[in-house]
Formats: C-alpha cells, structure tokens, sequence
C-alpha cells in the first residue's frame, strides 16, 4: 500500500509554519527553475524546428572514427585475455577507492587513488577534495577515464594497426570521457551547485539564457561564446599599431607600419599570417604586439591582411595565393623600399605556402628573398599534429559536400569547430560549464577574440591544402607541383630560422623539426615554451616561458634537444639579432604615406573588418 498525498489544504497548512524568508526563497527557487525549464525548451524547440527545416544537420559519426573504433573494438574482442586483465586492474583500483573512502569516513586523511593531470583545471576548485561525496565522483570519473583510454590505447597499439587509426581512436575516446566528465553535469559539479543555491535559481536562468542567445547565433547549432566581442573593436583596442594599406588586390591588403626609430635597416620584413585567422594575432595589444616592437627594433615591417572569401573567390588556388600573395606582395615591398630583396616570415599556413614559394622561386633562379622565418609552419606532415586526425577520404568527402553547399567556400564556423574540439576542455567544455551551468558571462580576452573571429575558406585552395600535405604529405616527399614546378625545398640556399613551441599541438616541435631538415641551405632551428599562439606572441617585457637553442641540426630532434641550452623569457631578441645580421646597414626610416606606393587607407585596414 502507498500513501495517499497529502490533500491541497495540508500541503498549505504546513506551507504556512515555515519562515516567510524560506517560503520567499523556495518560491523564488520554483519561479527560476521554471523560467529556466522554459527557455531551454523553448531554445531546444526553435533548433529542431531548424532541424526539421533542414537549415542544420546533424551527422552520427561527423569526424567517421566507427571504422577506426570497430577495428579496434575487434581487436579487443579477439583477445579476451586482455579484457579480463584489464577489468581485473580496474576493479583492484576501485577497491583501493572504497578503502579510501572508509578511511576518510573514519576520520583519517589517506591520499587520493587518482589525481587529475597536470594541467587540467576542471577540479581546481577545494570542494572537489574537500567534499566527500565530490571527492568520490572525481576519483571514480578519473579511474574509469584513464582505464577506458589506457584498454583502447593498449588494443590499438596492437601489430597490424595503422599508426593513424591508432592516433585517431586515442584522440576521440579522450573525447568522448572529457564530455563525461561531473564537471560537466550541474547535479554533479560542486561550483555550478554552489551558484545555484547561493543565487535561488538565478545562475541557471541566465545560463538558459546563455545557452538560448548561443544557439540563435549558431542558427540552429550551439555555438559557445568564448568571450565579451562587444569589448574589442578591430583598430580601436585590437590591431591598432599605425601604418598605412599601401597595396591590394583580390586576396590580400598590403600593410605598411609606420617607423618607430629614426633609422631602419635597409632590407624589409614582409610578414605572411595565417588566412584561417585574420592577420592580428601579430598585433593585438601594444604590449604584446609582435609588429610594434619589430619596428621598435629598428625594422621596416610588412604585413598581408588577407580577405575573408566568399563564393565569388571559391575556385582560388593554393597556387593563386602563392601568385597573387608572396610573390605579388613581395614585388610591391620591394618597389615601395626601392631594394632588390627582402626578408620575409611566414606563421603556420603562411609558413608553408611561404616554404613552397621559396621552392619554386629557387627552380626558377629567384633570389629576392633574402631570408626566410617560419612560425609554427610545417614542410613535412607526417608528424602533423591533431588536425591530421580528421583527415580521412570520408571527411574530406563530407567537407567537400559542405562547402559546395555553402557556395564554394568554407564556412567559419566550421574551421573554429574543428580546431576547437582539439583542445575541448579548454575551449569547448570550460565555457560551457561558465556560460550555462554557471549563468556567468565570459570574460574579455583579447586572444580568444582573434580566435572568433574566423575566416572562410575557399574551396580550391583549402582542399588542395588538406589533400596534398595533410593526407598525401606531398612537399616533404618532393611529389608536389605548382606552375608545371615540381618543388624541391634542397634547392631553398637561403638562411632559414624556424621557430617552433614544446607544447604546440596544432605544428608539433617533432614536426617542425623534420621541415627544417628539408630545406638545403644554413636552418636555425629554435624551440620556445607554449603552445601555438603563446609560444610565438611572447613579448620579451612579460617575462614568461622560456626557450632552447641550439647551433647544431643534428639527424633527431631527440639529439637536438638533449644538446639544447635553456634561456629564461622570450626568444624574440635571439630571432631580432639574427634578422639584423641579415637585414643590412641602417638608411632613413621610411614613411609609409611617402612611398612610391599611395596609401588606399589607414591601417588596419578593410579586408580585417569583414566578419564572417
């Protein structure tokens, strides 16, 4: 027999012993979680109703990793030897848990089974040591994560696996036990709780509302805000170094950036950024800008805006940026300094088309550049970083497909989705845990501003890009051609510098260094701390990181580190002293607006400020 519910007058007549303060806060409490209950549904509606209109779609498996997951799968079936050994080290594990945990219960303060990497913020706060119940959460999520990646790693490093299917089912189990993390889960994440109590609801109200904004922005699909974009404007508190946009054409605005010294060395710099991005990751804020404090050094620097394409550039060509960009800006660099030569850098993309300019500018016996510095740039992918994971014939397919319906380019959002889902606790489950579970509004951030604010693709050159050098690995193999030029990079004689960063995961050191070995003429190699963008945008007045040099360029990275000697701080002064060796002696300081070239308009320019 059950009991029967108290009738409605009960109900009230108990209602009225309790404190008015808690009768105001459990009503306020049962308002919000009613007013949060609403927008999510109605948020949820409005993306089916797109669903079903077809605006979005949704794809099972959108990075096809099942058939590297059932080979694996298969393997771990057939040898079930290994299943009962590894079920057998889990369950001794959780019994060192539940020791634990009877300790504790005991009054003692054992240490903990499990504790997250190094690095990983998702437990920072004490609550989750200092709170039983959470402490056993986490210590229970760690131990089934890492065994569930540990059995998966272990199968797929089975002989006969592909070192490719082994990386990408590594990569998307760590995936999906990320997603699983408490962390994640309101019921289950101490702080988000916290908030919401201390807030009677409200936290969870504005984070529907967070979640409700960020899918009518994504029309349909959930795209997390990472940042205020309303605190930045381009020219205003970003990119705002002065100088003048002294050439253009359909791909790129050229900038030239006023002199901060009475003298300059002779030679230019012309600085070839990244398409994916927009050009002012080399110029965010004066205190970090890479652009001003070259021309503080007493340089003359150049920098390529390139446009954000839409369908009316789609059939560009990695060989129409290497036309119409290096060699088309480097020519009007050298008209606007009158010099027969320049130096120039190339940063990640921009270092690889840069790479296979110089190759077949040295087939054709070109010589107007002087110098070459890559940033985070890759000449042989075989060691590529993450972003090779994706690359299989099914993806490409599907991207292709997107693109075509697209216009014949490649959405923003998509290139932001992938490289976020890269580094997903940091860049996708950090802010969903901010934005909806906390109601809290993200913070402004200069870089995680840049990193929104995405370009398009177009189709020619970006699946050109994909194929040739992520898949095929083309340039590195001497198999790839531009202009009827099959590129050899051992005819490339002039000194090279190559940056690279420890922790980069996007253009891994181990990557950079293979590159660097290609190239036929004297290569500085240099490792800096950080990863992709920090390791580079490191202004010396900051103190932070560190970086490695090392005169030789033996047959291994591993050879080259072990002989590497370590500086504190930045590497930007050890780059600044090679450039001047090769930028020649000091001439007057060249104004922008008095050049053979007519300033169009003032830096920053135009192409920058069209958003995707």
């Amino acid at each position: 027999m059950t009991d029967k519910a108290a009738p409605a007058s009960e109900v009230l007549d108990q209602l009225a012993l309790v404190p008015r303060e808690q009768r105001e806060a459990l009503e306020k409490l049962s308002a919000n979680l009613a007013r949060a209950a609403m927008t999510a549904q109605g948020a949820m509606a409005e993306a089916a109703l797109r669903q079903a209109d077809g605006q979005t779609a949704l794809s099972a498996d959108p990075f096809h990793v099942a058939p590297a997951l059932t080979e694996v799968m298969g393997r771990l079936a057939a040898k079930p030897d290994l299943m009962l050994r590894a079920q057998a080290d889990l369950l001794s594990r959780y019994m060192d848990l539940w020791q634990n945990v009877a300790s504790r219960v005991a009054g003692q303060t054992p240490e903990p089974v499990v504790t997250p990497a190094k690095g990983d913020k998702r437990f920072n706060d004490p609550d989750w040591s200092e709170q039983p119940l959470f402490d056993v959460m986490k210590q229970s999520y760690l131990l089934t994560s890492n065994w569930l990646n540990s059995v998966v790693s272990q199968a797929a490093a089975e002989d006969g696996v592909d070192p490719l299917t082994k990386r990408r089912v590594e990569f998307f189990m760590k995936m999906l036990t990320d997603a699983f993390s408490p962390s994640n889960f309101l019921i289950s994440n101490p702080v988000a709780l916290r908030e919401f109590v201390e807030t009677k609801g409200e936290s969870l109200v504005r984070g529907m509302e967070n979640f409700a904004a960020d899918l009518e922005r994504g029309h349909g699909e959930l795209q997390i805000s990472q940042t205020d974009m309303e605190q930045f404007t381009v020219g205003k508190n970003v990119a705002k170094s002065p100088g003048k946009v002294v050439y253009q054409n359909d791909i790129l605005q050229l900038i030239q950036y006023s002199p901060a010294t009475e003298q300059v060395h002779e030679i230019p710099l012309l600085i070839f950024t990244p398409w994916i991005n927009k050009f002012y990751i080399v110029d965010l804020r004066p205190d970090n800008s890479l652009v001003k404090w070259l021309t503080e050094q007493g340089f003359t620097v150049f920098v390529t805006s390139w446009v954000n394409p839409d369908e009316h550039l789609a059939s560009k060509s990695f060989e129409d940026y290497m036309i119409e960009g290096v060699y088309d800006a480097s020519k009007q660099v050298m008209k606007q300094c009158g010099v027969d030569r320049i130096n120039a850098v190339g940063y990640c993309i921009g270092g690889t088309l840069l790479s296979c300019t110089l190759a077949y500018m040295a087939a054709k016996g070109e010589k107007r550049i002087n110098s070459a510095t890559f940033f985070a740039a890759q000449q042989d992918f075989q060691e590529a970083g993450d972003l090779r994971l994706f690359v299989s014939d099914e993806w490409l397919k599907d991207l292709e497909a997107k693109i075509d319906a697209a216009g014949g380019f490649l959405p923003s959002k998509s290139m932001a989705d992938t490289f976020n889902s890269l580094r997903a606790n940091d860049l996708i489950w950090s802010f969903f845990v901010n934005n909806y579970l906390m109601g809290r509004e993200p913070k402004p951030f200069d870089l995680l501003f840049w990193n929104a604010d995405q370009t398009r693709m177009p189709k020619a050159l970006h699946l050109f890009y994909l194929r040739h050098f992520y898949k095929e690995n083309a340039l590195s193999k001497g198999d790839l051609e531009l202009g009827g030029v099959k590129l050899d990079l051992k005819k490339v004689t002039a000194p090279i510098y190559v940056q690279s960063s420890r922790d980069d995961h996007i253009s891994p050191f181990r990557s950079v260094y293979r590159g660097a070995k290609l190239f036929g003429g004297p290569v500085t190699f240099m490792m800096s701390g950080s990863g992709h963008i920090a390791g580079v945008i490191n202004h010396p007045s900051a103190n932070k990181y560190q970086h490695w040099t090392n005169d030789a360029l033996p047959a291994t990275v591993d050879e080259w580190v072990s002989g590497a000697e370590e500086h504190a701080g930045s590497w930007w002064p050890h780059w600044a002293a090679w450039l001047k060796d090769k930028s020649g002696e000091l001439v007057p300081a060249r104004d922008p607006a008095k050049g053979p070239l007519k300033p169009i308009e003032d830096a920053p320019g135009s192409y920058v400020q069209v958003r995707s």
